[in-house]
């Protein structure tokens, strides 16, 4: 849409005669309508007193307002349209003569409704690559879909030469009572040239509730580790994992979500080294998970499970994240994320501590 916006607008510009200041400002919304009018107020609310629907109050987190332009800046309107062809106008029919000798007609000038329309529509270098645009474009692809891609990235250069990168994205919609989660994620690091994280991870979840207590949901996964080690030989492992499990939402306000569960795993591993191998197992566990949304445009998640094992040790896994979000669109988070004795028997353990950036759609 915005791009036979921004086609339409060059037409306007190529085709223009006569010039109208854009003299009003722009309310534009998170879905990427817009309205104009003149703003009265910033801050948690957002008034605007727009030209066709009177005085407008809107969170400030649902739209963006774009300042009218200096007065040395316009915008082209459309030159008065020609006869239709075929048909010769009214001075040719009658005298033909004086038509052709006479100079041609100033052209009409354009209504106010027609150079309001032009002006509405016409977008800016400005509009082209504001985050409420961007934002709008990547939404309108989507659809109902929500997501976020984040990156983190580090070069150190001291005793030692270490760099690493982090990319991150995440894709979720919900209904009244499923909520459908895809996540993707990739970790490098590097030492002296010798790559000693090469991580690929994806996961998903659905869940779906059962009554306004009780939900059930799966949550499969795939890791791919092409820089671990296994008994001192390097071994890249693939990990395969699903989870089916019940739980009970103990907490389930708008800004705070508590719930806990029973679970029971597949894991299936592939292994490289010492020999390839492929073993599989069966584990029950049990989980928590946390979300809170917290003042200043905060936000907290976490997870924990817990792995009871009888011929080994237990196995742990958190992670906590906590979001802070800059804009309507940026934002950035601190994650810390733990691993301990996983119940496959052959995959890494982990502790990561990571500062991301991210783009919210």
């Amino acid at each position: 849409m915005l791009f036979c916006v921004m086609g339409l607008g060059g037409v306007f510009v190529a085709r223009g005669e006569e010039e109208v200041v854009n003299s009003r400002d722009t309310l534009v919304y998170k879905d990427g309508d817009r309205v104009q009018g003149t703003l009265i107020s910033t801050g948690k609310v957002i008034v605007f007193k727009s030209d066709r629907f009177g005085e407008l109050q809107v969170p400030g987190t649902d739209a963006v307002v774009i300042k009218a332009e200096q007065s040395g800046k316009s915008a082209v309107v459309n030159k008065a349209a020609p006869p239709p062809a075929g048909k010769a106008s009214p001075a040719v029919a009658v005298a033909p003569v004086k038509a052709a000798s006479s100079s041609t007609a100033p052209a009409p000038k354009p209504s106010a409704e027609h150079a309001e329309q032009v002006e509405s529509e016409r977008v800016t270098i400005w509009d082209r690559f504001s985050p409420s645009v961007l934002t709008a474009k990547v939404r309108n692809y989507f659809g109902p879909w929500h997501g976020r891609l984040a990156l983190s990235t580090e070069a150190v250069s001291d005793i030692a030469e270490r760099n690493n990168v982090a990319l991150d994205g995440q894709l979720k919609r919900k209904w009244e009572k499923h909520d459908v989660q895809v996540n993707a994620r990739y970790d490098f690091a590097r030492t002296n040239n010798l790559p000693t994280t090469d991580l690929i991870k994806g996961s998903a979840l659905w869940r779906y509730d059962i009554t306004k207590k009780q939900f059930a949901q799966y949550r499969p996964s795939v890791e791919w580790n092409r820089a671990s080690k296994r008994q001192g030989v390097p071994n890249e492992y693939v990990l395969m994992q699903q989870e089916i499990g019940v739980g009970y939402n103990v907490i389930t306000t708008p800004s705070r979500k508590l719930r806990t569960g029973v679970s029971q795993n597949l894991f299936e591993i592939w292994n490289t080294a010492p020999k390839p191998d492929h073993t599989s197992r069966g584990v029950q566990s049990g989980f928590e998970e946390i979300e809170l949304r917290m003042p200043w445009r905060m936000g907290l998640t976490q997870r924990g499970v817990w792995y009871p094992v009888r011929d080994r040790r237990d196995g742990w896994e958190n992670r906590i994240e906590i979001n802070k979000k800059l804009t309507e669109t940026l934002s950035t988070s601190v994650r810390h994320e733990m691993r301990r004795n996983n119940p496959d028997g052959s995959s890494q353990d982990y502790t990561r501590l990571k500062l991301l950036f991210g783009f919210d759609f």
